[in-house]
C-alpha cells in the first residue's frame, strides 16, 4: 500500500486546496472521500488490497453524517508522520480528528472511525 492521507467530510472547498498543496511536497497519495463512500471500510478506501469494498446498495445504507472533517494516514509513520502534522498545523488548516490506519480499525466504515474519535474526544475534552 501506498502512503496515503485520506480527507474526509471536507465541505470548505478553500481548506481543502490550502491541506492538498500543503501535503503536495511530501509525495503521498492523498485522496479525498466523497459522501458516498462513508459507509465504505477505511482500509478498503486507503488501498489496502486484502479488504473488500461493502456491496450494499447505497440506499439500504445508513445515511448518517459527520459534522467534523478527518484525516487518516495510511502507511505514514515516524519522522514523515510528525512532518506532516507540523505542516498542516503550520499551514492554518487545523482538523479535529485524526486516525492512524491500523490492522484494528482498517475494517470499520469511515463512519464508525468517526464516532470513535468522536467518543475519545469527548473523553479527553469533556466541555469541548
Amino acid at each position: 500500500m501506498k502512503e496515503t492521507i485520506l480527507l474526509i467530510n471536507f465541505k470548505d472547498q478553500q481548506k481543502l486546496r490550502q491541506i492538498k498543496m500543503a501535503l503536495f511536497p511530501f509525495k503521498v497519495r492523498i485522496k479525498v472521500i466523497e459522501p458516498v463512500d462513508f459507509c465504505q471500510p477505511v482500509g478498503y478506501l486507503a488501498g489496502v488490497k486484502e479488504i473488500e469494498p461493502d456491496r450494499t446498495p447505497e440506499a439500504l445504507r445508513p445515511q448518517e453524517d459527520m459534522e467534523k472533517e478527518m484525516l487518516v494516514f495510511a502507511g505514514i509513520t515516524g519522522d514523515l508522520f510528525q512532518q506532516i502534522l507540523y505542516t498542516i498545523r503550520k499551514a492554518g488548516t487545523p482538523v479535529d480528528y485524526k486516525a492512524v490506519l491500523t490492522e484494528y480499525n482498517q475494517n470499520w466504515t469511515c463512519i464508525q472511525l468517526y464516532k470513535e474519535l468522536e467518543r475519545e474526544h469527548k473523553a479527553y475534552h469533556p466541555k469541548s
